[in-house]
């Protein structure tokens, strides 16, 4: 593949991963992100599966120096019934390891660095040459490619050319995002240990929220990250209109107060946020992820409900499966073949998934209160119906 061109659309976690597996394979790539400005800052946190992260460790994608907060636990809480206490439910081995969204952006982006990274200049279009190529169209005119990777996120430009009936499916229901200073814990000694070596889940009528610890900007600093998801506030009685948007996303608050045990409710509801967004949830996938000389990638390709935590994970194993199809084929259009027969299949297998867990988690919760050990093993078996998740590790071992 020494010679061949490749143009991606998107300089996010998922465009860097593909320049690095494109570069790796012997092409000459160039990136095209539209953002002037740094994305370290953006994104909150996010888990990888431990092999995952060796695996891209030692591929190149990462360097060891990249800070994660491994743990190896997964602990389900509730609030016990008629008390303000929280009540431990069940305890998992699900190895993760969690990493900063921005930490992990500029990892990538400086192993990235061997290709052109064009910033500040929006694409436009993209198109098919004469010759059977692909071209992208940017602000600052035309370049031809082999082979272009929509890289671009759920609002992709090369989605609209290779899939433009795909359309989000609406879950019903939102999720709030945020990180929390680790200081927020100082008062709360016995929930900073337990996070020290496990990731939470806190279920409640309606929905539930998840909770573990990840690295800081600054180095040897962490944060608690967390993203909860629930049905959207009430609409106003009078006026049958759903509340703005400072309105919802204090609805977490609320939240908090009402059904969260007294510490969890302490750190969420009256505690400093370091960073907050609030995202409805939806899905989608195309029917092939590449349609040569296309392909897609990370969310460009299709978004799965978040209780999967894919996001960022699907997007690297994405690269991984570029870097091998471009190795193992004789043109850009057999490897592009090989790709979408492994990334589609992942992608609807994916969706699949999460709405299951959606419905578990969110749409027909259960009495969490009156949960033990055998019951969310049944809720979590029943929710991945043979299905495999590396969030629940020790349940698919039995």
């Amino acid at each position: 593949m020494t010679g061949l061109r490749i143009g991606v659309v998107g300089g996010s976690i998922a465009g860097c991963a593909m320049a690095i597996a494109g570069a790796r394979a012997g092409a000459d790539v160039a990136v095209h992100e539209r953002s002037d400005g740094e994305l370290q800052d953006r994104g909150f946190g996010i888990v990888i599966p431990p092999p995952l992260h060796r695996e891209l460790v030692a591929g190149g994608y990462l360097g060891a120096d990249m800070p994660t907060a491994p743990v190896a636990t997964r602990v389900w809480l509730a609030r016990a019934p008629g008390r303000r206490s929280a009540r431990e439910l069940a305890r998992q081995q699900a190895p993760v390891a969690p990493c900063n969204w921005g930490l992990l952006w500029r990892a990538l982006r400086a192993n990235a660095g061997g290709g052109a990274y064009h910033r500040g200049r929006p694409v436009g279009s993209v198109g098919r040459t004469a010759s059977g190529g692909a071209v992208i169209r940017t602000t600052d005119g035309e370049r031809e490619y082999d082979i272009v990777v929509g890289a671009d996120g759920h609002r992709s430009v090369t989605r609209e050319l290779v899939a433009p009936e795909v359309r989000p499916v609406p879950a019903g229901y939102l999720v709030w995002r945020g990180t929390i200073p680790s200081s927020a814990l100082r008062d709360h000694p016995a929930q900073l240990e337990l996070l020290e070596t496990a990731w939470v889940t806190l279920g409640f009528p309606g929905g539930h929220g998840v909770f573990y610890l990840i690295p800081g900007a600054v180095a040897g600093s962490l944060l608690l990250a967390y993203a909860i998801y629930a049905s959207p506030p009430p609409a106003d009685a009078a006026t049958g209109t759903a509340p703005d948007a400072p309105v919802r996303a204090a609805y977490v608050r609320h939240i908090a107060e009402e059904h969260f045990p007294a510490e969890w409710a302490d750190i969420v509801a009256r505690g400093e946020h370091t960073s907050q967004a609030l995202h409805p949830v939806a899905d989608f996938v195309v029917p092939r992820a590449a349609e040569p000389p296309f392909l897609l990638a990370g969310d460009a390709a299709g978004v799965t409900r978040p209780h999967t935590a894919s996001g960022a994970v699907k997007a690297l194993q994405d690269a991984l499966c570029l870097e091998r199809s471009l190795r193992a084929s004789a043109s850009a259009a057999e490897a592009l073949h090989r790709y979408a027969d492994e990334r589609s299949a992942e992608g609807a297998r994916l969706v699949g998934l999460g709405r299951r867990l959606g419905r578990a988690l969110v749409e027909s919760t259960p009495d969490w209160p009156a949960m033990g050990p055998a019951e969310v093993d049944a809720l979590s078996r029943a929710a991945l119906d043979g299905d495999g998740s590396y969030l629940f590790g020790s349940v698919q071992r039995r």
